[in-house]
């Protein structure tokens, strides 16, 4: 059989519709496969927001990445039509000598980001939605603030159908083999052949992987949203910031109210969670989880964790490497098969520029970044 398309791209949530517009963009054509429907809300692309960060505390090593994604931000509200990016600022709080802070500030002073060194006070000064002990500090990335997921893999599947991608949903690959000359991946419904194959499986592909040494672990994770004490209107974008602190042992995060007055206002714990299995998670919210971000809110916002009231929740799964960076690269012996994946929780702020990178990959051979921290050869394991 003749090779029916240039490239499959294997899960169409956040990485994959990426990478399918980047890669229909650029004029191959990819056939797109997803096991589920159209924007779900099984894998870790849902949510209603995703923090978007520049002086970040993973080092200043992604800094450069996270500059090519602002721009292609931009460049996807151009070619769509829609705001994506809602700038707010944001806050990284904690202790001075804890693990975030110092992260922060030196991928700000490294890099040459715009940034302010605050005080509690300050904070407190400036949104008194916060309660920080006197001992926190806190780092102002005035660049900082967020997308909505949903939106963003809608807008992403859409252009690459308007670059003539042809999307397959509900149709699940069970296979993915390689020769020297291409790929050929079979589902429960065919078999495609191609001329490169790009897994973005999330938390399924190492299993769509197994001769790539790939360690994840699947986490279990708990979104919330509360209705403040006194109402959603001081913590609307613009007036309430993206934020992430650590303090009792975790790593709290939260967002602006992303869908206006009666949506909610998210929080959730970034580090932590509940080892699971991808086709296992359980779906329903346990009191306890509920209890423990309002714990861990309750001093620090008092307005959300000690006053509001609990609204709604959501699981999502964070598919974690053991250095909690990405996976992208070839994952083959002849580089026919693509991965991107393992996001550990925060790959979605640099979106479009994995989606650009895995373009390059498949088109040129290499990345125009420099991917050397994500390389999929890292796990390799001698014999």
């Amino acid at each position: 059989m003749g090779k029916q398309y240039d490239v499959a791209v294997v899960g169409l949530g956040g990485l994959g519709s990426a990478a399918a517009n980047a890669l229909a963009t650029a004029g191959l054509k990819v056939l797109g496969l997803e096991r589920f429907s159209p924007v779900h809300d099984l894998g870790a692309s849902h949510g209603e927001s995703r923090g978007v960060w520049q002086a970040y505390f993973m080092g200043p090593e992604y800094v450069p990445y996270l500059r090519r994604a602002y721009t292609l931000w931009s460049e996807l509200e151009e070619a769509s039509g829609e705001r994506l990016f809602h700038r707010t600022g944001g806050l990284c709080l904690g202790p001075a000598d804890g693990a975030l802070i110092p992260a922060a500030r030196e991928s700000a002073e490294k890099c040459g980001l715009e940034h302010e060194y605050l005080t509690a006070d300050e904070v407190h000064a400036r949104y008194p939605q916060f309660e920080p002990a006197p001992d926190c500090v806190a780092v102002y990335d005035p660049g900082s603030g967020y997308v909505q997921p949903e939106q963003t893999v809608r807008v992403g599947l859409a252009l690459a159908q308007r670059h003539s991608a042809d999307l397959h949903f509900n149709e699940t690959v069970r296979e993915i083999t390689e020769n020297p000359g291409g790929a050929r991946v079979s589902t429960d419904r065919g078999t495609y052949d191609v001329g490169h194959v790009v897994v973005t499986a999330g938390c399924w592909s190492p299993g769509l992987l197994p001769e790539l040494t790939f360690p994840v672990d699947v986490l279990r994770k708990v979104m919330l949203w509360f209705e403040p004490d006194g109402g959603a209107q001081d913590f609307q974008p613009g007036r309430f910031p993206y934020w992430i602190w650590e303090g009792d042992g975790m790593v709290g995060y939260g967002h602006p109210a992303a869908n206006g007055l009666h949506g909610g206002v998210k929080a959730g714990v970034h580090s932590g969670g509940t080892p699971t299995d991808a086709d296992g998670v359980d779906r329903y919210v346990q009191h306890r989880e509920i209890a423990e971000i309002q714990d861990f809110l309750r001093t620090r916002i008092p307005r959300l964790g000690a006053s509001g009231r609990y609204r709604k929740s959501a699981v999502c799964l964070y598919d974690n490497t053991p250095d909690q960076a990405f996976v992208i690269g070839p994952a083959s012996a002849h580089g026919r098969v693509v991965v991107a994946a393992g996001t550990s929780g925060h790959a979605f702020k640099f979106l479009p520029a994995i989606g650009e990178s895995v373009m390059e990959i498949v088109t040129k051979g290499s990345a125009g970044q420099n991917l050397s921290i994500f390389d999929p050869a890292r796990f390799a394991v001698s014999r």
